[in-house]
């Protein structure tokens, strides 16, 4: 027991090292990605201004101004101003701490719940994986935007709940890649060899496993993110997501579709807002894909 304890320490310590220095050349990887970094700029940019937005603006995001209903975009409101004199910028900065915050969450919840199940899936087999996938295959055939409209009209339009929603919605794609993942590792000699010595099924999925289906789930999560902070904004702009007089980019666009003739900017921006944080995680999600699977990089040059 001893030496079979010491073995597998050996192997996890082994295994530590490599995975370290696998982590290194992803970043260096990731780093020469230059339409991935610009994208991490961009995105960094916005989370850190929405972050520290009652610091960066110097207006209250919900104090009207009826003398300066619809004032075009100027120094003193460099994205004008609203139907009731409201500074926009002030209210893209705040919207973008719920929208930010909503997708970074629902995509962490559907991480950590398709990770779970397609890696037991994956692992088991057998009735396990036919009844996890039966159920993974019902709730894909459900049409999505049906089932978050019907489950934010019961549940409500907070923020937890819209993070609930999404989440709980969202797992399912990532249960099938971590399936597959685990499904082409579970065979090789380094699982074996941990069953050689005792180690025990949580152990494996956990210790050897996990670690090994790193890669996809790291760009599954960060292209999550992008299709979560869609959502919570075609969710607002329905009316059915987080409601007012909290502000989202998604409610920030249904308060201009009766003003966008009159003042265009009061769409543009909240529009360009979401258009620049979807499409610069899409682009860290290719960079990541390519980083952590340098077979990308050699199929595209």
């Amino acid at each position: 027991m001893a030496e079979s304890a010491t073995t597998e320490a050996r192997t996890d310590l082994g295994s530590g090292y490599h995975q370290r220095g696998q982590l290194e050349l992803a970043f260096d990887r990731f780093r020469k990605h230059r339409l991935a970094m610009a994208a991490l700029f961009v995105v960094l940019g916005l989370a850190v201004l929405s972050a520290f937005a009652p610091i960066v603006s110097p207006y209250d995001p919900n104090k009207t101004n009826l003398s300066l209903i619809f004032d075009a975009p100027s120094l003193a409101h460099p994205m004008g101003t609203d139907s009731l004199g409201r500074d926009l910028a002030t209210r893209i900065l705040f919207g973008g701490r719920v929208s930010l915050a909503v997708g970074i969450f629902a995509a962490l919840l559907a991480l950590t719940l398709g990770t779970l199940v397609g890696i037991v899936s994956g692992y088991y087999g057998g009735v396990v994986d036919g009844a996890l996938m039966r159920l993974v295959d019902v709730l894909l055939s459900i049409p999505r935007l049906f089932l978050l409209v019907l489950l934010a009209v019961l549940f409500g339009g907070t923020v937890m709940t819209i993070i609930i929603v999404l989440g709980a919605l969202s797992w399912m794609r990532t249960s099938r890649i971590v399936r597959a993942a685990v499904l082409s590792l579970k065979g090789r000699e380094f699982i074996e060899a941990a069953r050689a010595i005792g180690a025990g099924d949580t152990r494996i999925m956990t210790r050897h496993l996990l670690p090994n289906t790193i890669a996809p789930i790291v760009v599954a999560a960060t292209l999550g993110v992008a299709c979560a902070i869609i959502a919570e904004s075609t969710l607002s702009f329905l009316g059915l997501g987080i409601q007012k007089p909290t502000s989202t980019w998604g409610n920030l666009l249904t308060d201009a579709t009766t003003d966008m003739l009159q003042a265009p900017w009061v769409a543009i921006f909240p529009g360009l807002a979401i258009f620049l944080a979807v499409v610069s995680i899409n682009f860290i999600g290719d960079g990541l894909r390519d980083a952590l699977d340098p077979r990308h990089v050699a199929s595209r040059t």
